[in-house]
């Protein structure tokens, strides 16, 4: 009897399942190893705030997504998978986009069309494709979360140093303290336009792959 109890706590908590949230914002991070999702990175990291408010937003659309379809793997045509996993992201975007302009306005008006291209974002169809089709529900909710987070953690990362050497801000509060503007430093203007976004990103994913050079090419 005690082992029927123990058992479902072992499923959840196990160290297979862990990885599905450890592994995305580490060793196997979308974009720093599979260069996914990069196109919104570049986009809307100038300020970190609304990178905070898009990476929430892409762990609900994802976590929930992956749920949905995982709950659906059984009766979805293969022939209109596709459609079908474009409804449901399409469907929570709409409404994520809806809790923003409720609660956030001026984010979601700064994030514009970006909230929306999230339904575009091939993080998130990769992981249904990849996953939540063939595996339960709480595996593949764990791997929408880990997935997100890890694209998230580079969205942050990103805008942070965008923001504090282009602006001297985070979070839209100084950083840099006046006395050295007055002996005359300026901020980087050239860090808030689009090159550098890209710029920042490579450096990043040249950092992480230098990392764990060992580990690839052991496997």
């Amino acid at each position: 009897m005690s082992e029927q109890n123990t058992a479902p706590k072992e499923t959840l908590f196990s160290p297979k399942n862990r990885k599905l949230l450890s592994e995305p914002i580490g060793k196997s991070n979308p974009i720093t190893v599979q260069v996914l999702g990069i196109c919104s990175v570049l986009a809307v990291t100038v300020q970190l705030r609304a990178s905070l408010v898009l990476a929430i937003a892409v762990v609900a659309v994802m976590g929930l997504a992956n749920v949905i379809i995982s709950l659906l793997r059984h009766g979805i045509p293969p022939r209109i998978r596709i459609i079908v996993q474009l409804t449901v992201i399409a469907s929570l975007v709409i409404l994520v986009d809806q809790v923003l302009k409720a609660f956030v306005y001026d984010v979601s008006r700064q994030l514009s069309v970006f909230v929306g291209l999230i339904i575009t974002n091939c993080i998130i169809m990769g992981r249904l494709e990849a996953y939540a089709l063939q595996n339960k529900v709480w595996p593949s909710f764990l791997d929408g979360i880990g997935n997100a987070a890890g694209y998230g953690s580079i969205l942050l990362l990103v805008a942070a140093i965008r923001e504090f050497l282009g602006s001297g801000t985070l979070m839209g509060y100084q950083m840099i303290p006046n006395f050295l503007y007055d002996i005359g430093y300026v901020d980087n203007g050239f860090m808030i336009l689009p090159p550098m976004a890209l710029i920042t990103v490579g450096v990043i994913i040249w950092v992480h792959r230098h990392r764990d050079r060992g580990l690839v090419d052991i496997s």
